[in-house]
């Protein structure tokens, strides 16, 4: 990679605000970012090298950075959303239970035996994505509540179950692993909270910001890549060791301050590079081999959609089953570590990305619904 590589990939990045600049499409700022990668990359003109050791290593980073920040989203200390664990939490399973008899009925159906990874999948919902578009919305409310609580369940059962079902073969070592880092991972959260108890953490706080230091940053950073080598020793992908000290951090507290540097770490550099990076690695030309594929796609993303809405039949809207259906980080942990490790068919990976894409694309539109009908609601 050269900086002229680099300066490249910054630009490829922009496209994803530019595409999210209307704010009522409610278009995630990384579906630009994939699309410039897929433009430039395998499926396009070929500029970019996804393999070339240098831009995977940035990607990774980029990855555990993207992972950290949707860790810290999931809401763990809201005692309001913990009121309503009990009904997210059923939620989530009946839609899990829906999801596996739904996945393995893909893999049936497209003769592959990926039916758990597809249950995963289409179980899946992404607090990253959801959360955003709620405050977006101004939605309050016990409902809203019990949808965040669902969506925080599920984003956090499906990180920590990917890993297992993707190389079934290792299975144990993968436990093992996932048992090394959520360790670290509870470790990392009672150091935190000791030193937030004391009060040192609001004196490194005040020091750190009249001397311009970013001490909180360089820490929490250091936390973060502590527990991939955690992970990469014990042969776990790094998406559980982010996601883990994520929800470490957002346990205690994540400070504004820190928070907004690590915006702009992961939405300034790193996220856009790593989704850039995923389009560039991404063949769309292999569906021409196996177009079948791409009904796969679309069929997991139907089938997301249709058993997130099956909850309306135990009373949630079908504006929030839509809603919970969104999906991203799971779908592109399982492209990125399914290639890793050659289990996924050619064509496979993006198929799921296909599929995410489409859960997205119902979500975005369920959102803009909801705002029209506030808005006129608002004008009465």
């Amino acid at each position: 990679m050269t900086f002229s590589t680099l300066a490249l990939i910054v630009v490829l990045g922009l496209c994803g605000p530019l595409l999210a600049l209307r704010m009522s499409w409610h278009v995630p700022v990384i579906l630009g970012e994939l699309i410039a990668g897929i433009g430039f990359g395998a499926t396009g003109f070929g500029v970019l090298d996804a393999s070339d050791p240098l831009f995977v290593f940035l990607a990774d980073m980029g990855f555990a950075v993207v992972m950290f920040v949707a860790g810290t989203h999931v809401p763990v200390r809201d005692p309001a959303v913990c009121s309503a664990l009990g009904v997210g939490a059923v939620r989530a399973v009946i839609v899990g239970l829906l999801a596996t008899v739904a996945g393995f009925g893909a893999a049936h159906w497209f003769s592959t035996t990926h039916g758990a990874i597809y249950a995963v999948l289409m179980a899946s919902s992404s607090a990253a994505l959801v959360l955003p578009i709620i405050d977006s919305l101004g939605l309050s409310g016990q409902p809203v509540l019990a949808l965040t609580a669902q969506v925080a369940i599920a984003d956090t059962a499906c990180v920590i179950a990917l890993p297992l079902v993707i190389d079934p073969g290792n299975a144990g070592r993968t436990a093992l692993g996932a048992v090394a880092v959520a360790a670290a991972a509870g470790a990392l959260f009672l150091i935190l909270r000791q030193l937030e108890r004391s009060g040192r953490r609001r004196r490194v706080h005040r020091l750190s910001e009249d001397r311009a230091f970013a001490l909180e940053l360089r820490v929490s950073l250091a936390a973060l890549f502590a527990l991939c080598a955690v992970a990469t020793q014990t042969h776990v992908s790094i998406m559980l060791a982010g996601f883990a000290a994520g929800l470490a951090v957002a346990g205690v507290g994540e400070p504004r301050r820190v928070a907004r540097q690590l915006f702009a770490i992961n939405d300034g550099f790193l996220g856009p590079l790593f989704f850039v990076w995923l389009g560039a690695r991404l063949n769309l030309r292999e569906f021409g081999e196996r177009p079948e594929l791409i009904g796969l796609g679309l069929l997991l993303g139907a089938g997301a959609i249709l058993v997130h809405l099956a909850i309306k039949a135990i009373g949630q809207p079908m504006a929030f089953g839509a809603l919970a259906a969104a999906q991203i980080g799971v779908p592109v942990a399982a492209v990125t570590v399914g290639t890793q490790l050659h289990v996924l068919v050619p064509g496979e990976s993006s198929a799921l990305m296909l599929g995410a894409l489409s859960t997205i694309a119902v979500a975005a539109f369920a959102a803009s619904r909801t705002a029209a009908r506030k808005s006129k609601t608002a004008e009465r």
